[in-house]
């Protein structure tokens, strides 16, 4: 896409940030640099990604609160790219199913490689995921579970999967993101990374933020409100500037039960009511 030359004569130079408001937009960290030369750090959690597309990382895990948090350290990511372990002078990684079919299937000789180098520096509870349609579905109990491991590597698969024999020998956990099916798992590691990281320590800035939100206490979260109090005609709930917060609780706990029964049935289903007087 070009841009329209001005309708004045600009001095030649540097081109001024163009100003957003308050904000300017200017050449930062790319997020690529944020992998890069970075050491092992004892204790900190790593996610490694085994995959044929290693420059999709980090991806939208390079931004915001992920981000700054992978550039302090307090997590890290690598890649490894399965065409390295290709096979042949093309470097092959998939072949024809056993049994005929359409599509190709990764090769156990090129995959199990590269989940032995991914796995080589992990220590303690450090589980395998195959990101595939019929795994079990990623949920935010997973999510704060793989919070608690040391580390996580991440098989992401593409074309028809991957030989059945890895799944197998490694003892892969299969997970899914729901029923659809996408073109490769990286998009699927991202996200499931991301609702991970957020869960370790000092990353989010407010702590009881992952305590209050959608699906932490087995409800959708409630609704929520900023300024303006009226905004087209529509107020603020006047329970929410009444400076009650016993009240402000139970309106939350209200709506969030409310909007679980209608949209979620299956997480209502399961949902244990607080006895009255708790919150």
């Amino acid at each position: 896409m070009t841009t329209p030359p001005s309708k004045t004569n600009a001095p030649d130079g540097p081109a001024k940030p163009r100003s957003h408001g308050r904000q300017s937009v200017r050449p930062t960290l790319k997020p690529r640099e944020l992998m890069q030369d970075t050491p092992d750090y004892a204790g900190v959690w790593r996610a490694e990604i085994v995959t044929l597309f290693p420059e999709l990382f980090p991806g939208v895990l390079g931004a915001s609160l992920t981000g700054r948090a992978l550039q302090e350290g307090k997590w890290q990511l690598r890649t490894h790219n399965l065409r390295d372990y290709g096979i042949g002078k093309h470097r092959n990684v998939d072949d024809t199913p056993a049994g005929g079919g359409a599509g190709m299937v990764m090769r156990a000789d090129v995959v199990g490689p590269a989940i032995e180098e991914a796995m080589s520096g992990a220590a303690g509870r450090w589980p395998i995921l195959y990101m595939s349609p019929r795994g079990r579905r990623f949920d935010q109990a997973m999510a704060a579970d793989l919070a608690k491991c040391s580390g996580v590597t991440m098989l992401c698969g593409r074309f028809e999967g991957v030989d059945e024999r890895v799944i197998e020998h490694y003892g892969i956990t299969e997970v899914s993101l729901g029923d659809f099916v996408m073109t490769g798992g990286e998009l699927a590691a991202q996200a499931m990374i991301d609702a991970t990281v957020r869960l370790l320590p000092g990353v989010l800035g407010n702590a009881d933020s992952t305590v209050e939100e959608s699906h932490s206490s087995g409800l959708l979260e409630h609704p929520q409100y900023t300024r303006p109090a009226e905004w087209m005609g529509r107020e603020i709930p006047p329970v929410l500037m009444s400076g009650n917060h016993g009240e402000i609780a139970k309106w939350r706990l209200a709506q969030g039960e409310r909007l679980t029964e209608q949209r979620r049935p299956d997480m209502w289903a399961k949902y244990t009511p607080k006895p009255k007087g708790k919150s």
